[in-house]
């Protein structure tokens, strides 16, 4: 799988014209619009909700030839940057380092179930989970935000919508946007999908 084949969808004017992984939407754009429609056309990564810039010259070749100079191969890149494997002990993934706490920590600490190492792996895994869900949230707030910005920043009810969406009031924020048209109504709540804390849905 390479970069290109990550999904986004493409609109022209207000209604969507193609979707799925980027490979898919260029070539069908390409070959089902003429050279007006393609000036005219947004394509928006589905994850970040960010507009793609595609060189839509020549013919469907050319174009799949440069998105893969533009995105590069993923697993051949990522591949040649990982560390070379160690053999030994850490087939757990255990790796040892330096904690500095205060004796009363420490008491603390050696006081819990499991001992010091156990409690700090449930404290660590605690706190990721919550910052996990924190950074859902915000990564599909930001994407909404692109899409909403690029295509409907003149839209009635545009800043109310937004700051409902900040807010995480779902409610408020599906009736600001109620009245857009379909399409970009339903991609904006796609993108808007994990914006909402899980009690608002």
């Amino acid at each position: 799988m390479t970069k290109t084949d990550f999904y986004c969808t493409a609109f022209l004017g207000m209604g969507v014209v193609a979707s799925g992984s980027l490979q898919h939407v260029v070539s069908t754009v390409k070959e089902a619009l003429g050279d007006r429609d393609l000036i005219q056309l947004f394509i928006f990564d589905d994850t970040t909700g960010k507009q793609i810039d595609v060189d839509f010259r020549g013919k469907t070749d050319d174009v799949g030839k440069r998105l893969g100079e533009q995105f590069g191969d993923l697993p051949d890149t990522e591949a040649s940057q990982l560390p070379p494997r160690r053999i030994g002990r850490p087939k757990l993934g255990v790796v040892s380092g330096e904690v500095t706490l205060l004796p009363r920590h420490w008491e603390w600490l050696k006081s819990q179930p499991g001992g010091a190492s156990v409690t700090l792996r449930k404290l660590v895994d605690e706190a990721r989970h919550a910052g996990g869900e924190q950074s859902k949230i915000r990564e599909s707030q930001e994407a909404t935000h692109y899409f909403i910005t690029a295509m409907a920043g003149n839209f009635p009810q545009y800043e109310e919508a937004l700051r409902a969406l900040y807010a995480g009031d779902l409610d408020h924020f599906y009736h600001f946007i109620d009245d857009w048209a379909p399409d970009i109504r339903n991609y904006i709540k796609r993108l808007a999908a994990n914006a909402f804390p899980e009690g608002n849905l």
